[in-house]
C-alpha cells in the first residue's frame, strides 16, 4: 500500500518547512567547520558559516554520511513495515547516492533514485513522489515515474560572488580573477547531473537577476505550473519579491511559488546572495 511508502531525501534538497508539512524524511548531510563536524539543518545553519568566513576567511567542507548511517536510517522505516524511496542529490557531485545504494542492498523494499540535481531541484522530485504517495500509488510505480521526470528538472542559480566557488576548488583562479575584475555573475545549470555554466551576466547582481529569470523561462518554457522554487542564500528581500512577481506574470499561481533558504550544504559552495528558480519543465527544453 502506498500509505506504507516513505519518501526521503537529503537535507541538501532545501525544502525547509515542506520536509515536515509534506511528510518527507530529511536525511542531514555533514558540514565540517573549523574541524568540527555538524549535521546540516540540525546543529548548523548558514549564518554560522557566514560569520565564520567573515572572521577567518575559511570555508566549511561538506561530506556524505556513511553507508551504516544510511542503513540505520532506512532500517528505522523498514522495521515498521514501510517501503522507502530515497531521492539523492546528483551522483555526479556527491557520493551520497552511492552510499545510499550500498545501504539499500542490505534491506528489502528500499529504492534509491539518483536525482541528477541538487537543492530544491531534488526537492521537486521529492514533492512529486509525495503527491503520488498521497494519491495511493505504490512504491514501484512512483519510482518509475520519478526516474522519467528527473531529466525534466530545470535547476539553475545565479552566483553573486565567485569567492566560495574559487576557494572551494570549483573554478580556476583565472575565472575568479575575471569574476572579481569585471563583476561577472555566472548562471550555473544542472545538465545531466553535472554543474555547467549556462550564461554569464555582467554587472550588478540585483539588476541582472531578472534577466536570468527571463532567460531561463524562455529557454525552459514548458513549466509544470504546480510548483516552482525561489531558493537563495540570504538574498535581498526586494530581489526575491521582484523574482516572485516575474514568476506570477509568467503564469505561476502565488500559492505554488515556494521561497526556501538554502541550507548549510549548498551555502558552503555558493556563498551569500546566490538565487535560483527551479521547476519541472515538461518535455525539457523546447
Amino acid at each position: 500500500m502506498a500509505l506504507n511508502t516513505v519518501i526521503t531525501t537529503d537535507s541538501a534538497s532545501d525544502l525547509n518547512s515542506l520536509f515536515k508539512s509534506r511528510e518527507i524524511g530529511e536525511f542531514p548531510l555533514y558540514v565540517i567547520l573549523d574541524d568540527k563536524q555538524y549535521l546540516d539543518d540540525v546543529d548548523i545553519d548558514p549564518t554560522m558559516i557566514f560569520d565564520h568566513y567573515a572572521k577567518t576567511g575559511d570555508l566549511p567542507k561538506t561530506a556524505a554520511r556513511s553507508i551504516d548511517d544510511f542503513y540505520n536510517y532506512f532500517k528505522s522505516f523498514t522495521d515498521n513495515g514501510k517501503s522507502v524511496i530515497h531521492i539523492a542529490i546528483s551522483s555526479k557531485i556527491s557520493s551520497t547516492y552511492d552510499y545510499a545504494c550500498a545501504a539499500a542492498k542490505r534491506l528489502d523494499n528500499v529504492y534509491v533514485i539518483d536525482g541528477l540535481s541538487l537543492s530544491s531541484g531534488t526537492g521537486l522530485l521529492a514533492l512529486a513522489a509525495a503527491d503520488m504517495r498521497d494519491r495511493g500509488i505504490d512504491a514501484e510505480h512512483i519510482v518509475k515515474t520519478i526516474e522519467k521526470r528527473k531529466n525534466e528538472v530545470q535547476a539553475s542559480f545565479m552566483i553573486n560572488t565567485l569567492d566560495f566557488l574559487y576557494k572551494g576548488g570549483r573554478c580556476s583562479g583565472l575565472s575568479a580573477f575575471f569574476g572579481k575584475a569585471f563583476s561577472i555573475k555566472p548562471t550555473l545549470q544542472l545538465i545531466e547531473g553535472n554543474i555547467t555554466v549556462a550564461r554569464k551576466f555582467l554587472g550588478n547582481f540585483d539588476k541582472n537577476i531578472l534577466k536570468y529569470v527571463d532567460y531561463t523561462l524562455e529557454r525552459y518554457n514548458r513549466p509544470d505550473l504546480s510548483n516552482v522554487f525561489i531558493t537563495h542564500t540570504q538574498a535581498n528581500a526586494d530581489t526575491v519579491e521582484a523574482v516572485r512577481q516575474k514568476l506570477i506574470a509568467f503564469g505561476f499561481a502565488p500559492e505554488n511559488i515556494h521561497e526556501t533558504i538554502a541550507g548549510s550544504t549548498i551555502t558552503s559552495h555558493c556563498g551569500k546572495s546566490t538565487l535560483g528558480i527551479l521547476y519541472i519543465n515538461d518535455g525539457n527544453k523546447r
